[in-house]
């Protein structure tokens, strides 16, 4: 064990030697080799994960997100060459709808397949620790799919990233660093909306995204049935899976994102595994559909979800678009001790009242992301004239009380034809505040929201519970692209050890 120490503490000296001569005098390379939060050990619970499942420390990994479980799977290769599941870690916060992100400003995390190299490590994060998922990537350009700085990072607040606490990134951070010391080059992120099961399948089989789903699925299927790591290729705009060159080829062969794809074949034993899975998911699929398995709701307008160790823990907690939202499932874990320290700000997911009722239309055919965009930028550009319109109803609704105890019957008249919107509008002024502080500060929101639960009914929890299945439109919560220092480092990466 000394010697180990000893060879490690060699090895970030050389590294932190040469990144100097290639830099000079960089004050910057000695913060990142000296970064504490960036050199956390790997704890010593998953220490011994690893000893009882036959990992070595610094074997590859590979990640998992599911945003309707909001759950991230961290895998790590065994000895015997397959990867096997290490730890679950329940996602804080991510924002936006099930489906892949389409443009800058969205809100949307992404789908699909990506790949973590060690300049996409992030230890000087404005989010305590991160790493960038590397959205867009061949397929999302090809597309003409823009966004940038999609992370997954700590502090549990999410604008487009898949958000864990301080605690978990730390432990995943070091996951990652051990196996880029261990020799691997880039670890693949692998995201997608909920577990590809025939259940899932079937709840969301009218969803417009389903023939995408479908494609990232076979990856998907790949991954569990061989347990390695899929090669990814694109072709044709499309996602291709564990591509081999044909037989007779001399070459592999070459893939481009937007051209034709080139001759290849996939490898029988998985091609066939595969195949014999597709089968018997869609026969699956069929069967649950037939005997009336309910469609998953569309367009619910709310942004994104939480885990529910995170709701139970937050008043007023909602998890979303993930699962375990109701007031039973909250109360049970009420008691279960959160995986980390959630931040006094946190933002729980809610519906976007203000914007379905201030725009019925737009919410009626917003399914489509263009849609989707111009209710962001509108929503955002009308937060100011929200909180003045609020201002102003509270004081007609004054000036109309006090002309009726002044009997001045005049005005009276008048404030009885203009009182009936003053409410409707007040309503919608308090959410806009409570949709405006996620991009800085949302300790209002807490504030806001119970004021709003009051109203339908008289205080009973039942109220928030009932608010959430209420919206039926697929607006969007306001908010802007998001804002994360990156700090990358491409050359840089070694010194951090």
């Amino acid at each position: 064990m000394t010697h180990r120490t000893v060879v490690r503490a060699l090895l970030t000296s050389a590294v932190l030697a040469a990144g100097v001569m290639l830099a000079g005098c960089d004050s910057d390379q000695i913060s990142l080799a000296q970064n504490a939060k960036a050199n956390q050990p790997v704890p010593p619970k998953l220490v011994a994960a690893m000893t009882e499942k036959d990992m070595d420390m610094q074997s590859p990994i590979l990640v998992r997100l599911f945003k309707q479980e909001a759950e991230l799977e961290v895998w790590k290769q065994n000895r015997s060459g397959q990867f096997a599941l290490l730890k679950t870690y329940p996602i804080c916060r991510w924002s936006g709808d099930l489906g892949p992100k389409v443009r800058e400003g969205d809100r949307q995390a992404p789908e699909g397949f990506y790949s973590i190299n060690p300049s996409q490590m992030n230890p000087q994060s404005a989010y305590y620790l991160s790493f960038n998922t590397g959205y867009p990537n061949a397929f999302d350009k090809a597309l003409g799919r823009t966004g940038s700085q999609l992370m997954v990072h700590g502090d549990c607040s999410s604008r487009g990233c898949y958000a864990m606490t301080d605690e978990q990134i730390a432990e995943i951070y070091s996951l990652g660093r051990e196996s880029f010391f261990g020799g691997q080059k880039a670890f693949q992120l692998q995201a997608y909306p909920f577990r590809m099961t025939p259940v899932n399948m079937a709840k969301h089989r009218n969803n417009p995204n389903m023939p995408f789903w479908k494609m990232i699925k076979e990856g998907y299927d790949h991954f569990e049935v061989t347990k390695q790591e899929p090669k990814v290729d694109f072709c044709e705009k499309k996602y291709v899976f564990d591509a081999v060159k044909a037989p007779g080829a001399t070459r592999d062969p070459v893939f481009d994102a937007s051209a034709k794809c080139p001759a290849y074949v996939i490898p029988e034993e998985i091609a066939s595994a595969v195949h014999e899975k597709e089968q018997k998911d869609a026969a699956e699929t069929s069967k649950l559909v037939s005997k009336g398995t309910p469609v998953a709701r569309l367009n619910t307008g709310i942004d994104g979800g939480m885990n529910a160790i995170f709701a139970s823990k937050i008043p007023e907690g909602n998890t979303g678009l993930s699962e375990g939202g109701d007031s039973q499932a909250l109360a049970s874990m009420s008691l279960a001790r959160a995986p980390g320290t959630i931040p006094g700000t946190v933002n729980p997911p809610k519906p976007n009242l203000a914007v379905q009722q201030e725009e019925p239309v737009v919410a009626t055919t917003s399914s489509t992301p263009s849609s989707a965009s111009t209710r962001v930028a509108s929503a955002n550009a009308s937060d100011k004239s929200a909180s003045d319109k609020s201002t102003s109803d509270k004081s007609e609704g004054f000036f109309s009380s006090f002309a009726r105890k002044v009997g001045i019957g005049g005005t009276a008249d008048a404030s009885k034809t203009t009182a009936p919107p003053a409410p409707a509008a007040a309503a919608p002024a308090k959410p806009k505040v409570a949709e405006a502080k996620p991009q800085s500060v949302v300790r209002v929101a807490p504030k806001a929201e119970p004021k709003q639960a009051a109203k339908p009914a008289p205080k009973p929890q039942v109220t928030t519970a009932a608010a959430a299945p209420a919206p039926t439109s697929s607006t969007q919560l306001a908010g802007s692209a998001p804002v994360v220092q990156t700090n990358s480092f491409d050359t840089r990466f070694s010194a951090v050890k």
